[in-house]
């Protein structure tokens, strides 16, 4: 997977710290860190372990976590464990990895290395293992300059199995021809059993990268770094650039892995509450033990600075669904900063960028957004750590070409302000609050984004210890504020207004640009082909054939550890939930071990909202929030809601009903967060939203309303396989309609059109009347996730909380007749209800819907309608559609069809799912899926295949949840531990007779009731097929 690494904003505004919530366990958070400190501190400096020498143990109270720093004495790799009483353990290991040209080779190679190693000789272990183990996460990552391998799992045994499998990949693999082929590019017969058949391009990366540069945004940021660091790897693009991608040679592959992927170049880490010594015995053993040390040349220079600022010119593709098709220009000016691995500088710069972009009291958002000149800052903002010299952009979206002086200008006068004025105090707090709860939120996979946090920094030999210790940068922080008033500003002055390397880069769209890009393959296709004799044509033609053959071969993968089905718990650990009231309104309070954080959420239906304003609802969500209330103007909301709450958001729900395919719950989910200190005020908030929102101001309505479209204009080359699944499924179930509605293409296209309107003054008109329907108490029920001190004060202050919104407390009817009562107790029928939509008359329908779009690769689905959760056989079709995955569409779609992902899933709302993500075939995705089925119903997989899908889905259904989700699929859903235990027998008892009888009852053509979407590039076949509906 090619990933641009975004940053420490990006990181603080997640500790999340790029998702860096804190893991957890079920003890208090004191003596667990207490038990962790204790094992840690056995390790002293000096002392040698299994070929490793410590270098340092260091506590960080913070975390919870004790470091421990080694380095391996023969090979000088490094290695960083993070004891944490957590049994989430994580392992990864990166290498810096620093392409000179943009064949993409390390990300090639990163995709090559697992297709298969000396003691794992079989086609494509990495996938393979995902149906053997029970990890909580396994991927890969190609960045700009490193490439990493983590997974993580709660199983010890897996452990050790992902360890060796990971360790064989990276230092000892097959690096097999045929896998150059599959995995990077090849040229093939487009037809590779007709040797008449034009060649073409194949291969999974050169489809994904044509499918990563289809994004306007990504394809903005690439230019931008390329751009802005032009002489080493920096200007290049290590993911690939489509048509250099052809010039990579196998050799050349073999030749930077031997360069790169050595023990004296790779960073090792660890994290959990698994014994550090066992870890460092196996990699020696299976890998260390068999190197020697050399000396690498992997060291990124620092860019030399400019002398004088620069200014360039890009072009894209225009975007049919741009908020305004007349400005759809793109403008930022981009300064590179300091180096990375001094971690105080980095914190600063980092939180001086949230302060001058940050929400609408921001400098940059006031000069920029508000004017309404774009629809949003551009796709890079504010700080960016993931180069070894960061860099800080600032600049607009969605702008007309005319007024890129403007903006150049309003950027140099907002820089000039900020170093006159500064910024206030209480934002400055209010930014600390934040990260102060950002560093208290516990996450079910903290050991990922602790691998992801350091990663950057220690790349380039920075210290991952004092980046960890973030406490040290916050008390240095108030303490150069306090002896320098103008501490940041005097950053501003010397890194914004005094820096010659400055990039200002524009990228306005091009009519052509497609057919250019087309042509420009064309060409560089012809150049291939002229350059081949007889001979070789007719050798492509028998490669691509034993290639076929080779993936059609059922393959051996006993080599490969696996766990068994035994290895599971047969029962799942119980949630402990108690039912009560806050006023009238039912409140569900589960006590978890928070760190000291409330998490409160509320559901209110939808059910006598008018369908009129049903289009309207995700728009209110997105603004409700943003637009002031009480006597608060919306920067005040905005500033209280940074010092009190971790945030504050509303959410659009359909949740299908786990009992009926045709009966479901329409509402909003309300959810925030903050310290147990300041739960009144949270709430007052809330009682502000409900009792006096700001619907008074159409200019801020325009703004947030261009963000939204634009937002969501950009996301779909990125999620379009999750579009298409929707279109497919949105005339098979009542839920399925409301979910398009919702957050499918017709929503896109609403917000577009919304967003074109001159005058907003109906839209500002219509969210009172949302409003009154849904912010009702009458419609609500309540849940609280927090320590058991805080769930007893969070009732005495939701109590206040209802008598204060009692006002607004108005039965209305429902707009649909047919409504049914839930209990939200199972154990106490008689209490409180939920109310569901029960659509009896409901008739499925069939559709075919393709929506022409300017992508180069498409986005396929098809889907069927089949049986809600608690059916007996919705656990049968579950592990149909992972086997079908993981046995036959990831070979077809894959590696045969070369797109970058495909396959089937199950949802809970009774649509089994085909689809394929970034892929260059349309209809014959479709007939592969037909396949699928026919290979389901044949029966030619064995119990080994059915025993991997479950230990597959297993490792689903086993994942962590954090504190702040313990509860959830009860409160949301209905979904009650024992309607979860009995559904993990079900599992459990599923066999080859029950997969051959759902495959035939629900997915044959007969009997099936399915739809079908495509998004992507113009389809002459689909637009000729009249029972296509073309959008």
């Amino acid at each position: 997977m090619f990933r641009q690494t975004k940053t420490v904003l990006a990181k603080l505004q997640n500790v999340r710290l790029k998702g860096l919530h804190l893991s957890w366990r079920r003890r208090s958070t004191a003596a667990a860190a207490a038990a962790a400190g204790e094992k840690a501190h056995q390790y002293t400096a000096g002392q040698q372990i299994h070929g490793f020498t410590v270098k340092e143990v260091v506590a960080v109270p913070e975390l919870f976590l004790t470091a421990i720093k080694l380095t391996h004495d023969r090979t000088g790799a490094q290695y960083l464990h993070a004891a944490r009483d957590d049994p989430n353990n994580l392992f990864s290991v990166q290498f810096r990895t620093t392409p000179m040209d943009s064949t993409g080779v390390p990300h090639i190679l990163e995709h090559t290395v697992l297709c298969g190693s000396q003691k794992y000789p079989c086609r494509d272990p990495f996938f393979k293992m995902l149906n053997r183990s029970l990890c909580t996460f396994m991927n890969a990552f190609t960045a700009s300059d490193y490439t990493m391998y983590p997974f993580s799992t709660q199983n010890a045994k897996d452990f050790q199995n992902l360890l060796s499998v990971y360790l064989d990949a990276v230092f000892f693999p097959c690096l097999r021809e045929q896998d150059f082929w599959q995995e990077g590019w090849r040229l093939e017969n487009e037809d590779p059993a007709n040797a008449s058949s034009p060649l073409v391009f194949k291969g999974v990366v050169f489809n994904e990268m044509k499918g990563a540069f289809s994004d306007n945004e990504r394809l903005y940021a690439q230019h931008l770094q390329n751009k802005l660091y032009p002489d080493h790897t920096y200007s290049v693009v290590s993911g690939g650039e489509p048509l250099a991608i052809p010039d990579l040679t196998w050799e050349q592959l073999k030749d930077f892995h031997a360069t790169h992927y050595h023990p004296s170049n790779a960073r090792f880490f660890t994290y959990g509450d698994l014994p550090l010594e066992q870890h460092l015995k196996q990699i020696e053993q299976e890998a260390l033990s068999k190197f020697e040390r050399i000396q690498t040349n992997t060291r990124v220079p620092s860019q030399p600075p400019w002398a004088s600022p620069r200014e360039e010119h890009v072009t894209c593709s225009p975007d049919a669904m741009a908020p305004d098709a007349a400005r759809q220009s793109t403008l930022c000016v981009s300064y590179k900063l300091g180096d990375i691995t001094d971690t105080f500088e980095a914190f600063t710069l980092s939180l001086l960028s949230a302060l001058m972009t940050s929400g609408p009291n921001a400098p940059f958002y006031k000069a920029l957004i508000e004017p309404k000149i774009g629809t949003d800052f551009s796709s890079v903002v504010g700080y960016d750590g993931s180069t070894k010299e960061a860099s800080f952009s600032i600049g607009l979206q969605g702008i007309a070409e005319c007024d890129a002086d403007k903006v150049k200008n309003i950027i140099c006068q907002t820089v000039d302000r900020i170093i006159e004025s500064g910024f206030e105090d209480e934002r400055i707090e209010a930014l600390l609050h934040k990260t102060e709860i950002q560093i208290k939120h516990q996450s079910s996979n903290f050991g990922l984004s602790l691998a992801s946090y350091i990663a950057s920094s220690w790349n380039h030999d920075g210290d991952p210890v004092e980046l960890l210790r973030i406490n040290n940068s916050i008390r240095e922080f108030r303490r150069a504020l306090q002896e320098n008033p103008r501490f940041l500003q005097d950053k501003v002055q010397h890194y914004l207004k005094e820096n010659s390397h400055r990039l200002t880069l524009s990228m306005s769209p091009d009519d052509s640009y497609l057919d250019k890009q087309v042509s420009a393959e064309e060409r560089k296709l012809q150049e291939k082909i002229a350059a081949l004799s007889d001979s070789d044509k007719k050798d492509i033609y028998e490669k691509g054939l034993r290639l076929l053959a080779a993936q059609s071969q059922t393959q051996d993968a006993s080599c490969l550890p696996t766990l068994k089905v035994s290895d599971i718990a047969p029962t799942l650990a119980a949630t402990p939930l108690h039912m009560t009231k806050a006023g009238d309104v039912p409140l569900q309070l589960c006590e978890q071990p928070t760190n000291g954080l409330v998490y409160f959420r509320a559901m209110c239906s939808l059910n006598t909202l008018p369908e009129d304003l049903k289009l309207y609802v995700p728009l209110f969500c997105s603004v409700i929030t943003k637009m002031g209330c009480g006597s608060l103007d919306y920067r005040q909301q905005a500033q209280q809601m940074e010092l009190k709450t971790g945030d504050m958001s509303v959410s659009p729900q359909v949740i299908p009903d786990c009992a009926h395919m045709d009966v479901f719950e329409q509402g909003v989910l309300l959810s925030s967060s903050c310290l147990e200190r300041n739960l009144a005020d949270m709430l007052q908030l809330w009682a502000d939203i409900f009792n006096n929102p700001r619907f008074d101001d159409p200019e801020r309505l325009r703004v947030l309303v261009m963000m939204s479209a634009q937002e969501l204009a950009n996301g779909i080359s990125y999620s379009g396989h999750v579009y298409a699944m929707t279109r497919a499924g949105h005339l098979l179930t009542p839920a399925g309609e409301l979910l398009e509605t919702f957050d499918g293409m017709d929503q896109v296209k609403f917000m577009k059109r919304i967003a074109e309107m001159s005058d907003l003054t109906p839209v500002l008109r219509m969210l009172p009347r949302i409003k009154k329907h849904l912010l009702n108490p009458e419609n609500m029920r309540c849940a609280v996730n927090a320590t058991p001190q805080g769930a007893s004060e969070s009732v005495r202050h939701l109590e206040n909380f209802m008598t204060d919104v009692a006002g607004k407390r108005k039965r209305f009817k429902a707009v649909r007749p047919n409504v049914i009562q839930r209990p939200l107790d199972v154990d106490n029928i008689s209490g409180a209800c939920k109310t569901l939509v029960a659509d009896s008359n409901f008739q499925p329908c069939h559709m075919k819907t393709f929506f022409q779009l300017p992508f180069p690769v498409n986005f396929v689905s098809e889907s069927i309608r089949t049986v809600p959760y608690s059916h007996k056989d919705y656990a049968s079709l579950c592990v149909l559609a992972r086997m079908m995955t993981a046995k036959f569409l990831h070979g077809e779609i894959r590696e045969k069809g070369g797109a970058y992902g495909g396959g089937a899933k199950m949802a809970g709302g009774g649509l089994f799912s085909f689809y394929s993500y970034r892929d260059p075939n349309s209809v014959q995705t479709l007939s592969a899926f037909g396949k699928g089925v026919d290979w389901a119903k044949s029966g030619k997989f064995s119990q080994q295949d059915i025993d991997e899908a479950k230990l597959s889905i297993f490792s689903a259904v086993d994942s962590p949840v954090a504190p702040s989700n313990k509860g959830m699929s009860v409160f949301l859903s209905g979904i009650t531990d024992e309607m979860r235990q009995r559904h993990r027998e079900r599992l459990f008892d599923v066999t080859q007779g029950n997969l051959l009888d759902v495959a035939e009852r629900y997915l044959s053509v007969g009997s099936k009731t399915y739809g079908v979407s495509i998004l992507g590039p113009e389809n002459d076949a689909i637009k000729k097929d009249p029972s296509w509906v073309v959008k």
